[in-house]
């Protein structure tokens, strides 16, 4: 009885603990949304058009693959994204599937296109911040920011010469 006691204790904790990075997660997406709103109309340029769907792409591929399913889904949440209505939606879906397209095909050769893109941003801070803010929004979207997902983030910090501890990966 009392190590069913300690085991529910423990459970509970657990759920605690996982609802606590949940809620931590939500608040830092909300928080990153409103700083990229105000920032995105100052950026309305193709290269950050191209570098935000370049890292769109990259986090729906993350695990290696992209199936229809999380195309779609990666899809709906650039379309609702407040930050990215500064854009028209058709031209940042075609961006979006392109990059898709080519990660599909071959996905290293796909990855390092994505990635050369977001890369030319370097020399522009504040947009290539809030490209990487972008792909932290859009992997956490779902509740869950996986490994593969802060993988692809980090790789973009790296592209544009951004310490990824600026956004505790």
């Amino acid at each position: 009885m009392v190590a069913t006691a300690r085991r529910v204790r423990s459970g509970q904790r657990e759920r605690r603990n996982v609802m606590a990075f949940w809620d931590q997660l939500k608040a830092k997406a909300t928080e990153l949304n409103g700083q990229l709103q105000t920032k995105t109309v100052q950026f309305k340029n193709k290269e950050f058009a191209n570098g935000s769907m370049a890292m769109c792409a990259l986090i729906a591929a993350a695990d290696g693959t992209i199936d229809p399913a999380e195309r779609q889904k990666t899809a709906a949440l650039i379309s609702g994204n407040e930050a990215l209505k500064v854009f028209p939606a058709e031209e940042l879906r075609q961006k979006f599937d392109w990059y898709c397209d080519k990660l599909a095909g071959d996905f290293d050769f796909g990855k390092v296109e994505a990635t050369a893109t977001i890369g030319k941003l370097k020399g522009k801070p504040d947009q290539a911040r809030a490209v990487i803010q972008i792909g932290i929004i859009i992997g956490g979207a779902d509740g869950h920011f996986d490994d593969h997902e802060k993988a692809a983030v980090k790789n973009a910090c790296f592209a544009v010469g951004i310490d990824p501890s600026e956004f505790e990966l």
